[in-house]
């Protein structure tokens, strides 16, 4: 295979870093219109505790979490507990002031998400961040207990997950009236464009090293992490023969170097699940060194793809079920 131009095209096609890019753009103008308001102003109560229902789940929770974490309250009309916790957690929505999103969830009108979230009994807290599940505690608890789970869950959102937003308000003065924003330039935005430009060039040696650079000063920086997962994939695909490499994982399931070269091929042909339960696949049938170097491998594509992916999730439970 030569490296003509080659980029992740199809499902792949560097969505994780657009979608990192887009999350980035979001907090920065967020960050932008509360300056222009009077910088860390109070964002309104209606888009800091909202009620969210089986329907709207994906726009209101899923999609908001790749800004800011969402707290979710499960709580019914009938329930005692939930009468002291749930104004409990509105007011401390209100004080984080748009650090996190309360979302109400009415148990008795949304029976299936009770179901998916495994839910045995109210009040349960879950958060949801860069579109993964957490649970954070069950029945009522104390505040300063509840203030360090949010202060912790804030910290793991901008460490592990990247998310440096706010909660835009949506009865802010639109930007039109405001006038126009500051552009943002980070300090990482020039290596960031060198790297994007070497992966369309074809040049995975040099975005490798960009991306790098960036890691250097800036290990925590999901945009570069992203890249850098993707780069090193299509530089090793690019010296592969496809058919050979193929052949030999057919021939054997268990030749642990074969199926880490054809999911490699089945990521950047498109073909996620494929590549992802190839790997699970290999890992039960491994041992020692070369099940290591399965379950690595199958974490780098992970990155490839990003955290917030449902792919990635329930690719996460089989190999969890697999090693334990």
């Amino acid at each position: 295979m030569q490296p003509r131009n080659m980029s992740m095209s199809g499902v792949v096609d560097l969505a994780a870093v657009k979608a990192a890019n887009e999350a980035k753009a979001k907090a920065e103008q967020a960050r932008a219109e509360a300056a222009r308001h009077g910088g860390g102003g109070a964002v309104s109560p209606s888009s800091l505790v909202i009620d969210v229902d089986e329907a709207g789940f994906e726009r209101d929770v899923l999609q908001q979490s790749a800004e800011v974490p969402v707290v979710l309250d499960f709580w019914a009309e009938w329930c005692q507990p939930c009468k002291q916790l749930s104004p409990l957690l509105e007011r401390l929505a209100l004080e984080y002031n748009g650090r996190f999103v309360l979302a109400k969830v009415d148990v008795d009108a949304n029976q299936m998400l009770m179901q998916q979230f495994g839910i045995q009994g109210i009040p349960a807290v879950f958060a949801v961040v860069a579109g993964q599940a957490l649970p954070l505690f069950q029945g009522a608890a104390p505040e300063e207990q509840i203030r360090q789970t949010l202060d912790q869950l804030i910290q793991v959102g901008e460490e592990r997950f990247g998310l440096t937003g706010i909660v835009v308000d949506s009865d802010a003065t639109p930007a039109a009236e405001a006038g126009p924003a500051p552009v943002p330039v980070g300090p990482y935005d020039a290596l960031l464009e060198a790297a994007v430009q070497a992966l369309d060039a074809g040049d995975f040696g040099g975005a490798v090293q960009a991306y790098r650079n960036v890691l250097a000063d800036d290990p925590g920086n999901s945009e570069a992490k992203l890249g850098l997962a993707q780069a090193e994939l299509l530089g090793r695909v690019a010296g592969m023969d496809p058919q050979k490499v193929r052949d030999k994982a057919a021939s054997d399931p268990a030749d642990a170097d074969a199926q880490i070269d054809a999911a490699d091929l089945d990521l950047v042909g498109g073909h996620v699940e494929d590549a992802f339960g190839r790997l699970v696949e290999a890992v039960r049938r491994t041992a020692g060194e070369d099940r290591d170097a399965v379950r690595v491998r199958l974490l780098k594509l992970f990155e490839v793809i990003g955290p917030d992916d449902p792919r990635v999730t329930a690719a996460r439970s089989a190999l969890a079920r697999v090693l334990f």
